[in-house]
């Protein structure tokens, strides 16, 4: 099976990087409105409850499946569904972030979700330190 094909899962495509910042501080932006914009495309908060629908400014259309504070957020995107995590680094000054997509529909779509995930990670980045 080719990298990056499951299973259950189709094509998939996972990202993460270390950041220089406590865990607190990652969750709050990534969730908050600028960082749901520069990530999802969101004008405005993230909705936090199950089910609640969103609509990126791209019109890409989605809806939450799980929101745990401090720790994950899974939603639908499009025919996708994407999972942001954050968990602890080494001290308490770094946190690691990630990305996970997956039900891509091609070994093409996946290597473009794979650049579109590195630069939002350089973005978060430059924004938190």
């Amino acid at each position: 099976m080719p990298t990056g094909l499951t299973q259950d899962a189709g094509w998939e495509i996972g990202v993460s990087r270390t950041i220089h910042r406590p865990l607190t501080a990652v969750w709050d932006f990534v969730t908050g409105p600028e960082g749901a914009a520069l990530w999802l495309g969101l004008d405005g908060p993230l909705p936090t409850g199950k089910g609640a629908p969103y609509r990126t400014a791209d019109g890409i259309e989605g809806e939450i499946r799980s929101f745990r504070p401090g720790d994950r957020v899974r939603l639908t995107h499009g025919t996708s569904i994407v999972q942001v995590a954050v968990t602890p680094g080494s001290s308490e000054d770094r946190t690691v972030l990630r990305f996970h997509q997956e039900r891509l529909a091609s070994a093409e779509e996946r290597e473009e979700r794979r650049t579109h995930w590195k630069n939002v990670m350089d973005r978060i980045e430059a924004e938190l330190t």
